[in-house]
This record gives structure tokens, C-alpha cells and sequence, in this order.
């Protein structure tokens, strides 16, 4: 897998833990959004690759089209991360050539039986997909698999929801 950064942040021991092998990644550094693309492009159409994964603040459309394209010759999925740094702004909003967009942010770990922090969870939501709709699911961190999980089974959410929501009444 190939990881294009303009800034170096990522945390080798966080990546292993999360199931990605420091060792099998080639990280790439570069100085501006438009040199992650192009080397996000070269890698796609090289295609001997297992996934590339790009970090950029903005991606217009004819970017994001040519990425698009270049993973559809290679045969290499392609995920862009688009750093947002402002509270107001919505990156979904810009227009874009990619099959899906994701929305994904952190949500309240459940306590553990003993005192500590608990596992992690996200709010992950598929705001935009070609011939489908979207949806939001709350996910939780590996469990000793090595999966990421539902936190309940998708019958219990509708009966807990509607048990909070009659108690809160």
C-alpha cells in the first residue's frame, strides 16, 4: 500500500495496532496537494499496488476525475482523505468524481466492566454513493479478531433507541 502525506504525522505503532504492517506500506512525503495527486495517479496506474491512500487539504473535480479514472485502469482502490481544519465547512460540498464519500468522526466509547477508557467508536456515514442511498452506523475498534464491530446487533438499536426514547419521555 502506498500513503502520500505533505505532512509526515502518522504513527507507526497506531497503523500496526489498526491491522496495517508499517513494513508493508511505502510512505511518500511531498510539499503541495498537487504533487500528492500526481503521485497518487503514477501509483494507481501502475497498478501493483493493494490500495493507495492520499492526504490533501482540497481536490477539485478534474483531480478528483483523474484519480477516479486512474483507479479504474490500475485496478487499485484509491481512498482521499481531505483534511478539514475549519468547524464551519463541509468537504462533502465541494463536487467530486469519486464512487462514494464518507463522512467518519469519533463517537462515545461505552465504559468498560472495570474503570478505564473503552474501546473506541466512530460515527461512520456513507453520505454519498452512485445508484444507492446513504447511510450512518456506529462502529467499535477491533475486538480480539481483529474486526471492527457493530456495538448491538441492528434489531436490538431499533428496541434500545425506543426504550430510551419512552424513559426520556
Amino acid at each position: 500500500m502506498l500513503w502520500a502525506v505533505t505532512r509526515f504525522d502518522l504513527y507507526a505503532p497506531g497503523l500496526e495496532q489498526a491491522g496495517l504492517d508499517p513494513a508493508t506500506l511505502l510512505f511518500v512525503e511531498v510539499r503541495e496537494d498537487k504533487d500528492v495527486l500526481a503521485v497518487m495517479e503514477d501509483a494507481l496506474r501502475h497498478g501493483g499496488l493493494a490500495a493507495v491512500v492520499g492526504e490533501v487539504k482540497r481536490a477539485d473535480m478534474v483531480a478528483s476525475r483523474r484519480l477516479q479514472l486512474a483507479a479504474m485502469t490500475g485496478a487499485t482502490p484509491a481512498l482521499l482523505s481531505r483534511r478539514w481544519r475549519r468547524q464551519a465547512t463541509d468537504p462533502l460540498t465541494e463536487l467530486s468524481a469519486a464512487m462514494t464519500r464518507w463522512r467518519i468522526a469519533c463517537a462515545p466509547s461505552t465504559p468498560l466492566h472495570a474503570p478505564g477508557v473503552g474501546r473506541p467508536r466512530w460515527t461512520v456515514e456513507l453520505a454519498r454513493q452512485r445508484g444507492g442511498p446513504g447511510f450512518i452506523l456506529e462502529l467499535e475498534a477491533c475486538d480480539a479478531t481483529g474486526r471492527l464491530a457493530l456495538p448491538a446487533a441492528p434489531c436490538n438499536r431499533a428496541v434500545a433507541a425506543a426504550g430510551a426514547a419512552a424513559r426520556a419521555a
